[in-house]
């Protein structure tokens, strides 16, 4: 019989860790990351590096929102709204996301 590798212990202070302030962490031992390392990283989705630039893809959209696509673009390019709309549409729901993480964290601490 295989003995797990998982433990059920935790040695970790979560009391601590939900009390704790940003000056109550030690972060002495952690270096400081530098602007050369962050030149180095690699933008990831999934687990899948993500390439740079743009990428050329075939689609079918509706009618309709091509045509209120090219409206709203003016002389800008209506190919880079809708680029811009999609990028928006994610930072929002990242966003969305994080408040309803932190309103039920908020909620769990004041109960």
């Amino acid at each position: 019989m295989k003995n797990s590798s998982f433990s059920t212990h935790s040695e970790t202070d979560w009391d601590f860790l939900h009390q704790a302030t940003d000056e109550d962490i030690d972060l002495s031992d952690i270096p400081e990351i530098t602007p050369e390392q962050i030149t180095r990283g690699v933008m990831r989705f999934g687990g899948k590096a993500i390439p740079e630039g743009k990428v050329r893809i075939n689609m079918y959209l509706d009618a309709d929102l091509v045509a209120f696509f090219k409206t709203r673009a003016g002389g800008r390019g209506y190919q880079t709204l809708i680029n811009d709309t999609l990028r928006d549409s994610i930072r929002h729901e990242d966003l969305e996301n994080m408040l309803r993480r932190i309103i039920r964290e908020e909620l769990t601490s004041a109960s």
